[in-house]
Parts: structure tokens; sequence; C-alpha cells
């Protein structure tokens, strides 16, 4: 079947991913703005960074056959620096608009700090102006207090849900987002966030409806090709054929779809190595 990757970090992989990833049935992927590491200093290596992932990713990505888009953001881990943050997102309006950027994201909490949550404003209003999705990273420590606070927010702001992922959700979060009208994000790490059986329980409990499952893989163990798993763990548990696509192909396509920029090229080829240019 023909996969969707709605959320992986490939600036982290190399093209061995890129080819595992072809060969489990992923032929588009979403890649949203990340933390490099390290902290950024200046305003200039995010704007670089954003158009590594805007361009350079995308001709990388078509050269084994998977179209690559990206979100657009400062990353909650590098908004507590207030000043650099701000000074980042006056001049992020062009990145933004790009062709490639189908969603503003990750944005939320990581220290769930006054400094991040002020960030996390100002990018959800900036993608309101755009009618773009939004992608919203939930904390790795004290997640159900950020989720109750990232929920506090998008309706204290108005925002349209509709158009919101709640990313990084696990069995004590799931119940706060699954009522609502917004979108909820499984992440698949071997040896943290969900494993794949932990996946399947969750999804036999609360559906498919508006729901996404990502890799993230970013520079931790992770693997880029562990959708093609989850299709097989899901058939294993018992899922339909129908309920698998539903999840790994049309929901992401369906949340990315509400800006008319996302145009997937769901058929190209690997091309052959000699024929790449530097």
């Amino acid at each position: 079947m023909t996969i969707v990757e709605p959320h992986v970090h490939m600036l982290s992989r190399t093209t061995d991913d890129y080819q595992a990833m072809y060969e489990a049935g992923i032929r588009c992927c979403v890649e949203p703005a990340f933390w490099l590491g390290a902290p950024r200093n200046y305003p200039g290596t995010f704007y670089d960074y954003f158009d590594l992932i805007l361009d350079f990713e995308t001709v990388r990505g078509q050269r084994f056959g998977i179209d690559h888009w990206a979100c657009i953001s400062v990353n909650p881990k590098e908004a507590d620096n207030a000043e650099l943050a701000q000074e980042t997102l006056d001049g992020i309006g062009r990145y933004l608009d790009h062709p490639r950027c189908i969603c503003v994201g990750e944005i939320g909490f990581n220290e769930i700090t006054p400094n991040e949550e002020e960030a996390f404003v100002r990018q959800l209003h900036m993608a309101e102006e755009r009618d773009l999705p939004i992608m919203v990273h939930s904390p790795h420590r004290n997640k159900r207090k950020g989720i109750e606070r990232i929920i506090e927010v998008l309706k204290a702001e108005d925002i349209n849900l509709d158009r919101v992922d709640i990313d990084h959700n696990t069995e004590d979060t799931i119940d706060l987002v699954a009522p609502l009208d917004c979108w909820a994000g499984l992440t698949v790490y071997p040896y943290s966030k969900l494993n794949p059986e932990r996946v399947i329980n969750m999804l036999k409990e609360y559906g498919t409806d508006r729901v996404m499952v990502n890799s993230s893989a970013d520079w931790g163990i992770s693997d880029p090709a562990a959708l093609g798993r989850v299709a097989e763990n899901m058939a294993e548990a018992g899922f339909d054929a129908a309920e698998i696509e539903k999840l790994l192909y049309h929901n992401p396509l369906e949340f990315y779809s509400q800006t008319p920029k996302f145009q997937p090229q769901l058929d190209l080829e690997p091309q052959p190595p000699e024929t790449f240019q530097r």
C-alpha cells in the first residue's frame, strides 16, 4: 500500500533511510521544523535551515522516489530564548509562504514556559492568517500538563481545531485530545514514546478517526520506515485493509490538503544514482 509519512525529520537521516522508506511503501513525507541538537544563535541560522528543508530535502527525497514537503516554525525547544525567537519570527513569513511549506510546526511547548507560550501564540496566528494547518508539539516531560495548557491556549485564541494536529500523544493524554475536533498524533519509536504494540492498543480503543501515526525519526534511535511495520502490525491485530489505508494514507492526505499548496506526487520513481547532481 501507499503510505504518507506525516512527521519525519529527514535532515537527520541518510540516503539509506530514504531507500528503506520507499521499500516500506512510503511515497510522500512531511518534515517539521526541528531542533538541530545545539542551540542556534542567530535568525540567519534558522533561515538557512528553512531553505535546506524546503529546497534541498525536496530534491533529495525525489531522487529516491519520495515527495518531500515541510512545516516551518521556531521549534518550542528553542522558543524560550525570547529575543531570538521573536526576531526570527519577524522574518519567517517568506518561508511560511514558500510553495513547499504546507503547515506551521512544530510549535507548542517544551518546558511549558511563558516565552514558549508567547512564540506558540504568535505562530498560531501566523498559521491562521495563511489558512495553514498547525502541528503542535507536546512536551516530553509533564506531557499531560502541557497538553492541557495547549488546549486552553487553542481555545482562548479561537483557533480552528480542524486544522490542528496535537502530536506525540500517549495513553496518558489521548483522552484529552480524542474528544476535540483536532487531530491526534501518535509517534512510534523503538525505545521511547510509543512502540507499535502500544499504538495498536490505542487504535483499538479510540479508533482511526482524526488520528495520524508518524515515526518522527530524529537524531535518536528511531526508524523512518516504521509505518510499514505499523501496517503489518495492524493487519496482524485484525484491522482490515480499509482501516489501515485510512490511517496511513487518507488521514495525512486529508490533514495536509487543508492547504491547496499540498499537491503530492505519489508516483515518483527512484532515480539512478549516476544521475544525481551535487
